[in-house]
């Protein structure tokens, strides 16, 4: 199997946690038909809590890239790039109140990753045609941590307070920071990332009318 099919465009998105990556990913989703834009998160590939590593006080820390099953992300980004149908289990986030659901990854002229090691994983970042930072400042950030992690994770104040601390900031500065000057695009997002978001998505139309175009021509 080869690393990578000619035809396919892969493109980068992270950011820290709380910089609205996920709401940017949610709203281009919206945009493209599965068809068209195939799009895979890290989120789905968390370890079990119990293979999650300890800090000194017992908190598990899952803002770290061991946290996630790398191997697995990397190879399944490459079975898409191939033509294969992907297939794995959503990561619920320990919600004793969402069930799981199997999902499907199907491949698409354009392949959209994101998560917050998608850049730390060099395997990944070798394959990336395109590389996109979404950023907010600290006091946003951890604001918006706040609320998603209280209402869709069910998780104590003080368990949020302690982790941002503790896992999430140090692992921003580890982890994400040192690519802010190797990335293609920095979209700004303490009040809207509204133009960033309709500058990618003119972007992507020219894109596919590219792919589509190549397809006519070499069928």
């Amino acid at each position: 199997m080869s690393l990578k099919n000619s035809n396919s465009y892969i493109i980068g998105i992270s950011g820290g946690s709380g910089s609205g990556k996920t709401s940017f990913i949610k709203d281009l989703k919206q945009y493209f038909g599965e068809a068209d834009v195939c799009f895979l998160s890290q989120d789905d590939y968390y370890k079990p809590r119990d293979k999650q590593a300890e800090d000194e006080n017992g908190i598990k820390n899952f803002d770290l890239p061991d946290s996630i099953e790398q191997d697995e992300f990397y190879f399944d980004l490459v079975k898409l790039t191939n033509g294969m149908i992907v297939e794995r289990l959503e990561y619920t986030f320990n919600n004793e109140h969402k069930e799981e659901k199997l999902l499907t990854f199907r491949p698409a002229p354009i392949i959209i990753v994101e998560g917050l090691f998608v850049f730390q994983n060099q395997r990944v970042f070798e394959l990336l045609d395109l590389k996109i930072l979404i950023h907010a400042t600290d006091t946003q950030k951890i604001i918006r941590r706040i609320k998603r992690d209280r209402v869709e994770r069910n998780y104590p104040l003080e368990d949020v307070l302690y982790r941002y601390e503790h896992h999430v900031l140090p692992s921003f500065e580890a982890y994400i920071m040192p690519f802010f000057n190797k990335v293609d695009i920095v979209i700004n997002n303490n009040k809207s990332y509204q133009t960033g978001k309709e500058m990618v998505i003119a972007y992507l139309e020219k894109k596919l009318k590219e792919i589509h175009s190549v397809e006519l021509m070499n069928p």
